[in-house]
């Protein structure tokens, strides 16, 4: 593994950390002297959360059994923990991988802290933290191929979540599905990566604008295998795009249903599909 960890600050006062494919933006908010406190914890914990998931490489990219996987790395049974409700279909604990490093970072960030509000965004999949009657806006982009701002979501303190997290097939990460971003808000980063990757993988359908090539052709240390993934979606009549966000949604409420997400959107050729919860919930 080359290079170590990159520390930055930007130039609007974030802390910019990055190791490999983490790429963490951080921000926070209180008295001065707390959010350097917090800054510096960040910087702390960063150091070894590459070095300690590489060690468990190897069960992180199997795919999830009967049997919860034996994992000693804190990131590393974040991940687990959050893709065991989903044992049922082929899934890994790199489903979560982002998230669970956000919901780490800013754990890290919060002990013994006080701070009104703070945020860590790993490539789109972010963890965050409001303090009693603080609010946050963060924006929803349907497409990074052409990206825009085009929701605004508010979260505030008493909302059940301190996770948000998109995919797509365009994203970072395979998808099985055709979604152009499929957002799902959780109770933690990791649990909204997981849910996210679920949801993604069911806005689909068949029609031959759809490309798909195994994973494994594709990308040598996947941990896919050879499962068909998306590689390009090309225009789509409006009743395909319907059928598919339908079935993304569906997924979304049956998730909402077993009390794993708290809502979620869902977005495919400038359609959307949205899932609310259908009555106030309490932060727990």
């Amino acid at each position: 593994m080359s290079g170590g960890p990159q520390i930055a600050r930007l130039p609007d006062g974030r802390l910019h950390l990055q190791h490999g494919p983490i790429d963490l933006v951080i921000e926070a908010w209180g008295a001065r002297d707390e959010v350097a406190a917090a800054y510096r914890q960040a910087v702390d914990r960063f150091g070894d959360i590459l070095e300690t998931l590489v060690c468990e490489l190897a069960i992180l990219r199997a795919p999830i059994g009967e049997a919860r996987p034996a994992l000693a790395g804190p990131v590393a049974r974040r991940m687990a923990e959050a893709v065991w409700p989903y044992r049922g279909v082929y899934i890994t604990p790199m489903a979560a991988v982002a998230g669970a490093v956000a919901d780490e970072m800013l754990a890290a960030m919060l002990k013994d802290r006080t701070l009104a509000r703070a945020y860590v965004n790993n490539g789109g999949d972010i963890a965050f933290h409001l303090a009693s009657g603080e609010t946050l806006r963060t924006a929803v982009v349907a497409s990074i191929a052409a990206p825009d701002l085009d929701a605004i979501a508010t979260l505030t303190s008493d909302m059940p979540i301190r996770g948000l997290a998109t995919s797509g097939w365009r994203g970072r990460s395979f998808s099985l599905g055709i979604a152009d971003s499929a957002t799902v808000f959780a109770r933690t980063a990791a649990t909204a990566d997981a849910a996210a990757t679920i949801v993604g993988n069911a806005v689909d359908v068949h029609h031959p604008a759809i490309e798909r090539r195994p994973a494994s052709s594709l990308r040598d240390d996947t941990d896919l295998g050879d499962l068909s993934v998306t590689t390009a979606v090309g225009m789509l009549p409006a009743w395909a795009v319907s059928t598919a966000l339908e079935a993304g949604a569906a997924k979304a409420q049956e998730l909402q249903a077993r009390g794993l997400i708290w809502g979620g959107a869902v977005s495919l050729q400038g359609e959307w599909r949205l899932v609310l919860p259908s009555r106030p919930l309490q932060a727990q």
